[in-house]
């Protein structure tokens, strides 16, 4: 499969490293066997179009959940259920996805990228489809499951590929890049999935959906490049190639690293079930004005995005890490203060709501480069246990707000905790804060 790509798309080739070193383990069997050659960012080619494709394939997970979420009104009436069992077909694609994470990481690591990311795109477009007929609640519940678990080869996949081809920076950049699509998909998706269910129904949404993996698989199958090629496969048998876990998780800066994306998912999952009940109850906004600033929100995590992509280069992901966390920490105090106190009214609670996202965007990709570059002979693995602690983290934590009461207070207030959790997890775990931490996170870990 490989012999058939570019000689620029060689693995030899791929793997690239800026702005920060790399300071190879004793336990490295050689420098060219824990770390490919380097070339400079500007030599590799076609990277815009596999960022474009990367990026869509991260874009597909979010969309199943928000494309899908303005139609919960009618199919709670057209299959005669409760807006609570409505509301379960948006939670159980999430379980879903956490867990078949577990199990897609391993998968790519032993199989390549290529074929698990196609296998799953086309059990996607089934799985869609079927949902198109479901003729009950129940049916249309297990449906949003089975979507859930196979949708998950697109996420775990374009990480891998970015920890296949990049490390440090440069993966940073890239992880940057991914949370753009990720983050454009509440604000373009409801609108797709609002136009769409006015003119055909809510079923016309799966269709719609089923167009999206169709068009993927398609990608996949054409233009990605097999970055794991099989020298560099696990060669043992499946259930064998599960230890990798082990391996992952005796990695103390490894584990602390995937921790930090879980923790900053579970900041913004806060704000996004709390801020329904704190700007319409608290604040008296319409749902329409309530729409509108949540809209305007989402585009923090744009902007968030686009600087990291472009300051991580010259700064580093390490630097932009250590000082990150303690302004979100600083941020989310903030919103906490005038949650209590109601100063500024709406602008002063979005003003750091706005900010606190924007920073969370940089932390997250960057934490999760760290992470990836740490083991990138099992970058499937690596990705599979970033994308189960966020999707972990962010479904535990967030719950919280509403248990508290649901006010601006227990909102900012779970925020905050989580924030401040994170910068000791970076702290205690990791050697961010040593002089010698930037080149010690950059290390490439040794694999017992």
């Amino acid at each position: 499969m490989t012999a058939s790509w570019p000689e620029s798309f060689r693995w030899d080739t791929l793997r690239v490293q800026t702005s920060e070193p790399t300071v190879p383990t004793a336990a490295a069997p050689s420098a060219s066997a824990a770390t490919p050659a380097v070339r400079t960012a500007g030599t590799v080619p076609r990277s815009a179009r596999l960022a474009i494709l990367l990026g869509a394939l991260a874009f597909l997970p979010a969309a199943t959940t928000d494309m899908y979420l303005p139609s919960l009104p009618d199919v709670a009436r057209d299959l005669g259920t409760t807006s609570a069992a409505a509301q379960l077909t948006i939670s159980c694609v999430l379980i879903g996805g956490a867990l078949s994470q577990l199990f897609m990481g391993p998968l790519s690591d032993r199989h390549g990228r290529r074929r698990p990311a196609v296998l799953g795109l086309s059990a996607y477009v089934v799985v869609a489809l079927l949902c198109v007929v479901a003729g009950s609640i129940g049916q249309l519940v297990a449906l949003r499951v089975l979507q859930g678990v196979v949708g998950a080869s697109a996420s775990v996949v374009a990480m891998a590929v970015i920890g296949d081809r990049y490390s440090g920076a440069e993966a940073a950049r890239l992880m940057s890049k991914l949370w753009i699509a990720i983050a454009v998909a509440p604000i373009l998706a409801p609108l797709a999935g609002t136009f769409v269910a006015e003119r055909w129904g809510w079923r016309a949404v799966f269709t719609a959906l089923a167009l999206l993996g169709a068009v993927l698989a398609v990608a996949v199958a054409r233009s990605l490049p097999e970055t794991l090629p099989p020298d560099r496969r696990i060669q043992h048998g499946f259930t064998a190639s599960l230890g990798g876990y082990r391996d992952l998780l005796h990695d103390r800066q490894f584990l602390s690293l995937a921790l930090l994306p879980g923790l900053g998912l579970a900041v913004i999952m806060s704000y996004v079930t709390g801020s329904p009940f704190v700007l319409q109850g608290e604040y008296g906004l319409t749902a329409q004005q309530f729409a509108l600033l949540f809209g305007l929100g989402a585009t923090s995590m744009v902007v968030g995005s686009q600087v990291n992509a472009s300051l991580v280069r010259r700064v580093g992901p390490v630097r932009l890490l250590r000082v990150g966390l303690p302004a979100t920490v600083l941020s989310t105090a903030v919103l906490l203060a005038v949650a209590a106190t109601h100063a500024g009214g709406v602008v002063g609670l979005i003003v750091p709501l706005w900010f606190t996202v924007a920073l969370l965007a940089s932390v997250i990709a960057n934490a999760s480069a760290l992470a990836l570059s740490r083991h990138p002979e099992r970058s499937g693995t690596a990705a599979a246990v970033i994308g189960c602690l966020q999707g972990a983290l962010g479904g535990a934590v967030s719950p919280l707000v509403g248990l508290l009461g649901g006010t601006g207070v227990a909102m900012a207030g779970v925020m905050l905790a989580a924030a401040a959790a994170g910068v000791l997890v970076l702290a205690l775990g990791t050697p961010a804060y040593r002089a010698d931490g930037q080149a010690a996170l950059s290390t490439v870990a040794r694999t017992p």
